[in-house]
């Protein structure tokens, strides 16, 4: 699904070299295909499905991301820190301390290695991007699990601090909050929707009433990887067809007690 017209979207990203992570599914290879198109290197990386195996979570694997772009490639431009994981729907008081600390590291840590690692490289080449897919659960309760929302609000925390501790860098850190978009992550929310007839439903409580495609976070991954995004910095770019814009509700029984 395009949403820019052709001859507008051609080598926005030309002659850059950037990294993807969780670029195997969903938003990772939308991002990944459409990076490519306008002229990007990119490297993809992910568990299974992209071209270089790695745990977006351990320090050695994002080092040695690291090291392909600058050896192999000449430098490196940007870093798009899209992996994540879910973990469920449980309850606080359901959740282990590992479930936590599982999510935790492959959600937060893997964005904080991000940045550690790739900012001293991208500021070689004299600046670029560093992106990292938070959610609206990371705003709100209501959008995820517990260990997931708070894994998410720490990377829209953890962008606006890097984004001052890389001062007169040139390098720009900001997150994506998407809402409902259809990835791996969703599929069991939308084929428990489509077993009960109720696909036309998913996303009924923003103002756009549907879900989002991987291909508009894509979109807008590219704006924050481009140069037309060179004033934008320590920002959190909200991707959720306006659910955000106020708290849910249903409309018919909006403004009656609850007892």
């Amino acid at each position: 699904m395009s949403i820019i017209p052709e001859e507008t979207r051609q080598g926005r990203l030309a002659g850059k070299i950037i990294i993807v992570t969780g670029a195997g599914s969903g938003i990772g290879k939308a991002t990944t295909e459409l990076f490519r198109e306008q002229g990007a290197t990119v490297i993809g990386a992910d568990l299974k499905g992209a071209d270089h195996v790695a745990d977006a979570g351990n320090e050695d694997d994002i080092v040695r991301l690291v090291s392909i772009a600058r050896e192999e490639h000449g430098g490196l431009h940007g870093f798009f820190a899209n992996a994540g994981i879910s973990g469920g729907l449980a309850s606080i008081f359901e959740q282990s301390v590992e479930d936590w600390q599982e999510i935790l590291r492959v959600n937060l840590i893997g964005p904080f290695l991000a940045i550690k690692h790739a900012a001293p490289v991208i500021k070689e080449v004299g600046g670029g991007s560093i992106i990292c897919t938070a959610s609206v659960a990371g705003l709100r309760s209501g959008a995820g699990g517990p260990a997931y929302s708070a894994s998410k609000a720490g990377v829209i925390s953890l962008v606006k601090t890097a984004a001052q501790q890389l001062s007169g860098s040139n390098v720009r850190v900001n997150a994506i909050c998407p809402g409902l978009i259809e990835t791996g992550m969703t599929e069991y929310v939308y084929e428990r929707a489509r077993a009960k007839g109720v696909e036309d439903r998913l996303g009924h409580l923003n103002p756009l009433k549907r879900g989002g495609h991987p291909s508009e976070i894509a979109h807008a991954a590219m704006f924050l990887a481009s140069d037309e995004s060179s004033y934008v910095n320590g920002h959190a770019l909200v991707v959720d067809g306006g659910l955000s814009s106020s708290h849910p509700f249903n409309n018919q029984s909006y403004g009656r007690t609850a007892i």
